[in-house]
Parts: structure tokens; C-alpha cells; sequence
């Protein structure tokens, strides 16, 4: 928890609050469905949480955005995103029932007025995002296939609508088809060694109506 407030220094306290109770929560049903890996509960607020807010260090959220998580497993990075911007709504996806009833149950132990849940696979769902993110589900080209009809056309962030990705190691041939990528090293925002690969990809997305 102390790792959060380190990076994130302006929060209320509800969000706090929130942020304090994802080790307990998780904690609880990792014992009766297994999201997160036994060695990761013990290190949840560096090898989850934090990761997930390595988004928000590239991209702050405005209120009233939509955006996306696809596979997003336990709930990450959608779960820390959503405490972190309450005004934006978050969309969650997954194609393991399992894994969403874990989040549908944090996030409603956390109060989150700001999360839906879809279980099935992204192609099923029929709407559009500013933002689609995810953490390394598959890569860049299966990944932007699966997405590339559910970005919205209307530009409202400083960074052009698309994927906000998590990845790590070295990118060049995954990314070799996608000129317009951003790479973002985290290292740049947290300095702990677990991040001293990781990295947040943004690839804009033009609008196909």
C-alpha cells in the first residue's frame, strides 16, 4: 500500500480506503478461485496494482471516458484504473467465467459504481472506447484484430483513441507492423527493479464506422 501512495500522492480517502482493501479482498477469494499466481498475492501492490497504474502515468482519464479492458483476468489493470478514475467508466472482459466473478465481487467489496463486466470474448461486445487496455494477453497483431472495430471516433485525451498495452521485453519485431506505436518504459515512473522491462505500448486507432 505504501508503494501506491508513493507514486500517487493526491489521493482522497475513499480511494485509500479502496487501495488498502484489494490485499484482503484478493487474499479471500484467490483461496477459492486462483486469479493471481501464490508468490503474486504476496507482492499484489507491486506486481499487480502498481503495474496497472503504469497506465496512468502515460494517460490520465477524463471524466465521463469509456474505456476497455480485455482478458482482464482478476481485474487487472481495470480494478486499480477505476479506483484511480472514478469519473471514467470501465468496461471489463474476460472469457473465463471464473475470473469475472472474482471481479465483479471485488469490485463491488470495493463500492466501484464505475465497472461492468462482460463475460466472453472481446469480438462479442458491441459498443465503442476511448481507450482499450490490457495486459499482454497475446500480441500486438492478434490483440489489434480482435479490437480494431471498437475505438470511438471522438478525440477528447492529449494521446489519439486506441490501445494503452502492457508488455515487457524487447518489442521491435512484435511492433515491426506498427510504426505509429509509442513505447513508454516504466522505469522512467517507478524504480523498482520489477519494472526494469516493462513497458506501456500506445497504438492510436482510426475510427472504422
Amino acid at each position: 500500500m505504501e508503494l501506491i501512495k508513493k507514486y500517487f500522492d493526491n489521493l482522497s480517502e475513499t480511494q485509500l480506503e479502496q487501495f488498502s482493501k484489494l490485499q484482503e479482498l484478493y487474499q479471500d477469494w484467490n483461496l477459492k478461485i486462483n486469479v493471481v499466481s501464490r508468490k503474486d498475492i504476496d507482492e499484489l501492490y507491486l506486481r499487480h496494482v502498481l503495474h496497472s497504474l503504469g497506465i496512468a502515468k502515460v494517460m490520465e482519464f477524463k471524466a465521463g471516458a469509456k474505456v476497455m479492458d480485455v482478458g482482464t483476468g482478476g481485474g487487472f489493470p481495470g480494478i486499480p484504473l477505476a479506483i484511480l478514475f472514478p469519473e471514467t467508466q470501465f468496461h471489463l472482459v474476460d472469457s473465463i467465467g471464473k475470473k469475472i466473478k472474482v471481479v465483479n465481487e471485488v469490485a463491488e467489496g470495493l463500492g466501484l459504481q464505475n465497472v461492468k463486466t462482460t463475460h466472453g470474448r472481446v469480438e462479442e461486445v458491441d459498443d465503442t472506447y476511448d481507450f482499450i487496455v490490457s495486459r499482454a494477453v497475446a500480441q500486438m497483431e492478434t490483440f489489434h484484430r480482435w479490437v480494431k472495430n471498437k475505438v470511438h471516433k471522438k478525440q477528447n485525451h492529449a494521446l489519439k483513441n486506441g490501445i494503452l498495452y502492457l508488455k515487457g521485453g524487447d518489442l521491435t519485431e512484435e511492433l515491426a507492423n506498427f510504426p505509429k506505436a509509442t513505447i513508454y518504459d516504466l522505469p522512467d515512473f517507478f524504480e523498482e527493479d520489477f519494472f526494469e522491462t516493462k513497458k506501456v505500448v500506445h497504438l492510436p486507432m482510426k475510427y472504422k464506422g
